[in-house]
């Protein structure tokens, strides 16, 4: 078995408006029981994903806040990868008018138009932080803290490499972490540049590409498409 693990975004990818449907579940329960390992990798913050998906504990790891937070759903434990949001950050944003502004464990975020005012406090306040955008939303973490960098700590815990990775993703954020692994895929609603970087564009949109992902996987571990990389 070459690529032991399918690394998927959520929203836009493996959800259709924040939810998965039956046909999505029942593809990842297949591809958990061929042996392989299910990683799920999201700007969202993990109380509000445990909210919009209960079904949190089909997977092996999950890497939540954009890279900033790696949770295990079998222990329960969820892990800060980098430092808590400044304070003088998150009153400054208050205070220049950015709403709606969420704070997580290690990331804040808004929504577009005020990226250009979150860079401006970034830069009056002298910090090293860095906006990073996802189809208009505006998530805002320390540098060099990334879906790659999370997805690195997961597999990290699970002892494996990144080239048994398959990743898949639809949106500016996701390049980082499908860079890093093995087949890169983008579901067919993808961002036009991140289908151009590639190794693969799934015929179906959103939870139907994904399961057109898992069937391959399954059929044939991705041989054809690996032989043309």
């Amino acid at each position: 078995m070459r690529y032991q693990v399918l690394a998927s975004d959520y929203d836009g990818t493996l959800a259709t408006s924040g939810k998965v449907g039956p046909a999505g579940l029942d593809a990842l329960d297949r591809l958990a029981a061929s042996g392989r390992k299910l990683i799920l990798v999201t700007g969202r913050e993990l109380p509000d994903l445990l909210g919009v998906f209960p079904e949190l504990g089909r997977f092996d790891r999950v890497v939540a806040e954009n890279g900033g937070l790696l949770y295990n759903p079998e222990s329960g434990e969820a892990k800060p990868l980098t430092e808590a949001p400044p304070a003088a950050l998150i009153h400054a944003l208050a205070a220049r008018g950015v709403a709606p502004l969420s704070v997580g464990r290690t990331i804040i975020a808004t929504w577009e138009p005020h990226e250009t005012t979150v860079i401006q406090v970034i830069r009056d306040l002298g910090l090293e932080y860095q906006v990073i955008f996802n189809k208009g939303a505006v998530m805002i973490l320390p540098s060099g803290v990334n879906k790659a960098t999370g997805l690195s700590a997961a597999l990290a815990e699970l002892g494996l490499s990144a080239r048994s990775v398959v990743g898949i993703g639809d949106a500016e954020n996701d390049h980082a972490f499908l860079s890093i692994c093995g087949v890169s895929v983008a579901v067919a609603n993808a961002l036009p540049t991140l289908k151009d970087r590639a190794d693969w564009v799934t015929e179906g949109t959103h939870e139907a590409g994904v399961i057109e992902v898992v069937d391959r996987m399954l059929t044939d571990d991705l041989h054809e498409i690996a032989r043309d990389l």
